[in-house]
């Protein structure tokens, strides 16, 4: 299989997101700021300096909803505005949009990257299109990756520090979740056309998951530490960690092609 890499010397790239246009957006946590990635594989700023994007959800009136404190409305000639601040909330992680345009995003109650944090759980939260905010599930020590099924009727969550991967039923309102301990530490997600899970797992390149559970395909990048990942048509981004012995592999983005589309994905309309 071959790896591009599309762009690299990041702190830690995270949440790639198609844009309307085709191109790439991407975070970088501990650096800052947001990326685009164009067709001509030339990277400009869209939002500078902001620490802790772990999500981005392209907007239908234009610009992103990215995470971070609170999670923002970030579009070119308008100030930035707040659509979720949760007091208590130490950060927002991933987060991703329903068929209609609501939001989910993940809630984080300690310094995730202090290793000398209490560790508090946190939720999952969904923002209904006017605005108002919702608890979905709790207990979620450290979430991470989202996903929510073309039928509104799936929620799948990774809990990192658990290893396991929340499966929500919306209609309902319960949850089992997936022991993933056998294959690594889950972070960011995305589902393909016929409903499985890609998942990015620290440490352990990409794995493909059956709603049931079950791995049916293991992908290994040239650089191991995955944070994420999402498709365009048939190429998938994936995107690393600063850990690499590679210097052009450090806090990277990759990109292959694979033998699946993604799901399609709804603008926000928060």
């Amino acid at each position: 299989m071959d790896w591009d890499v599309c762009a690299h010397g990041y702190g830690l790239a995270e949440a790639p997101t198609i844009d309307i246009d085709g191109s790439l957006l991407f975070s970088d946590v501990l650096g800052g700021g947001v990326y685009r990635i164009d067709e001509r594989a030339k990277v400009t700023t869209v939002v500078p300096k902001r620490r802790g994007v772990g999500g981005i959800a392209i907007h239908e009136d234009g610009g992103i909803v990215c995470s971070g404190r609170d999670l923002v409305h970030v579009r070119e000639g308008h100030e930035p505005r707040t659509v979720l601040h949760v007091d208590g909330v130490a950060g927002w992680n991933d987060l991703c949009t329903d068929a209609t345009g609501r939001i989910y995003a993940g809630a984080l109650r300690f310094p995730v990257f202090d290793p000398q944090a209490r560790v508090v759980p946190g939720e999952l939260w969904r923002l209904a299109l006017d605005g108002d905010p919702t608890v979905v599930f709790g207990d979620v020590v450290h979430a991470n990756g989202v996903a929510c099924t073309a039928d509104g009727r799936t929620i799948y969550l990774s809990d990192t520090r658990q290893q396991r991967i929340v499966v929500f039923d919306v209609e309902r309102a319960t949850r089992r979740d997936i022991d993933v301990s056998a294959l690594g530490h889950p972070d960011g997600m995305a589902l393909d056309e016929h409903g499985a899970i890609w998942v990015a797992l620290v440490s352990g390149g990409i794995a493909r998951l059956t709603p049931d559970g079950d791995t049916d395909r293991r992908l290994e990048p040239p650089s191991a530490f995955t944070t994420s990942l999402c498709f365009a048509g048939h190429d998938l981004y994936v995107t690393t960690g600063g850990h690499s012995e590679r210097a052009e592999l450090r806090g990277c983005v990759l990109r292959t092609t694979v033998g699946v589309a993604g799901a399609p994905v709804t603008p926000a309309a928060v």
